[in-house]
């Protein structure tokens, strides 16, 4: 019996996804379970699988396109069953194209149109003897010439001129310009398929919703950074006991972004008026810490929200990061553990980085970015003592947040972090 294979609903907010690749073609053997197409939400990448074993008899849609959810994508059955019933509706099909753009990109020049194996026809008085001789020498018949003759007769001078002017692909460099290569730069003369950049990469559609959001924060906020310094002294002997503990395997590893979240869970509680959202002009204020983490994945940037934070434990706090922080970095994150974040903290100080801006991500009205630990020079009873200093970089929308709330929650988060052994609640 025939199955239709429907879009799946990848999370509570989710409507549509992108069928990224197609695994299988129509005729394709099938087993159960077995690996189908690759489908993307705006923020993770999923597989789709067979339920049963067969044939693949049809697919509805093709690479790159949105289908809306609980549409039917594909059908597997036994060779010579009827797919019509599966057709998914007209409606659900995808917009045919737009007709391709005549504007040329400025970063990919025209070239001129491939020669005419035919010079215009003789008589027609649009080009002059010499020029008609000159465009048969050199197989040069450009579509549109300006000519500077007599009722705007096309001169030898003419098309020399703008033979010498044009680039001139080689047979091997127009050939893989229509491949995709490109022409970077209006050069004159002959073009060598060496002088040719590699295809433009398209956007994965999380980069694009990345990209996208990132435009939509700098316009739509009002973004400002303050920058600080904790004594990291604490942090960073908290941080050697609980790897030697690790070790014994009763402790999880416990990293040094994990208890700089946990102090921010703490802040937060502390300073509500910083977890907010701000959507609409109307402020929404939110009882629980949903925290999210800026993590880096092959795929692209992913924040991954911790729901419910301060109800968890240092260790409990650990735990949750490190399996979302995995299933983000795999693909396997499910959509609603990626929305819901009122506040994000961004650490860059693995990298070296001592100070950064970090970009509001709306609705959300503040992130914090954790820079490096650096040795720094500190007055301590008259003397200049030096300590280690872990960077903090606190961006706020003014619209919601102003200058002395945001200072205040930093100086909490600074706090938190320089007493972090006697509120970590571990015991050695």
């Amino acid at each position: 019996m025939a199955t239709p294979i429907e879009m799946p609903k990848l999370g509570n907010t989710v409507e549509d996804c992108l069928l990224a690749r197609w695994n299988k073609l129509a005729g394709d053997p099938v087993a159960e379970g077995e690996l189908l197409a690759e489908i993307e939400t705006d923020k993770a990448t999923f597989e789709l699988t067979s339920p049963v074993a067969g044939t693949l008899l049809a697919t509805f849609f093709k690479d790159g396109d949105l289908v809306p959810v609980y549409t039917n994508v594909c059908v597997v059955g036994a060779p010579g069953e009827d797919i019509t019933p599966f057709k998914p509706s007209a409606g659900s099909a995808p917009a045919a194209p737009a007709a391709e753009s005549s504007t040329v990109s400025a970063t990919s020049p025209s070239l001129p149109s491939p020669p005419s194996s035919e010079p215009l026809p003789p008589g027609s008085g649009a080009l002059s003897p010499r020029a008609r001789r000159f465009a048969a020498e050199h197989n040069f018949h450009p579509e549109n010439v300006h000519g500077s003759g007599p009722h705007g007769r096309v001169l030898e001078a003419d098309l020399r001129s703008l033979y010498y002017a044009s680039p001139r692909p080689t047979p091997l460099a127009r050939r893989m310009i229509g491949e995709g290569f490109e022409l970077r730069a209006e050069t004159p003369g002959i073009v060598r398929a060496s002088g040719l950049g590699p295809p433009p990469e398209r956007m994965s559609s999380i980069r694009e919703r990345v990209a996208r959001r990132m435009r939509e924060s700098l316009a739509a906020t009002a973004q400002y950074t303050m920058n600080s310094s904790a004594d990291a002294t604490g942090l960073l002997a908290l941080r050697a006991k609980i790897k030697a503990r690790a070790q014994s395997g009763d402790l999880p590893d416990i990293n040094i972004n994990e208890l700089i979240v946990f102090c921010a869970v703490r802040a937060l509680v502390l300073a509500p008026e910083i977890n907010v959202e701000f959507s609409n002009g109307r402020i929404y204020r939110h009882p629980d810490v949903n925290i999210g983490f800026a993590c880096d994945t092959p795929r692209g940037l992913l924040v991954p929200v911790v729901k419910q934070a301060q109800k968890l434990s240092l260790a409990e706090l650990a735990v949750r990061i490190k399996e979302l922080a995995r299933q983000a970095f795999d693909g396997s994150i499910s959509p609603d553990d990626l929305a819901g974040g009122a506040f994000t903290v961004s650490n860059l100080g693995a990298y070296g980085i001592e100070s950064f801006t970090p970009i509001l991500n709306p609705p959300q009205a503040a992130i914090l970015g954790v820079n490096s630990i650096e040795v720094k020079p500190v007055r301590r009873n008259g003397e200049i003592v030096f300590v280690d200093r872990i960077g903090l970089s606190l961006t706020c929308d003014h619209q919601v947040i102003d200058g002395a709330p945001g200072a205040r929650f930093l100086k909490t988060c600074r706090e938190q972090i320089e007493m972090i052994e006697s509120i970590a609640g571990l015991e050695f």
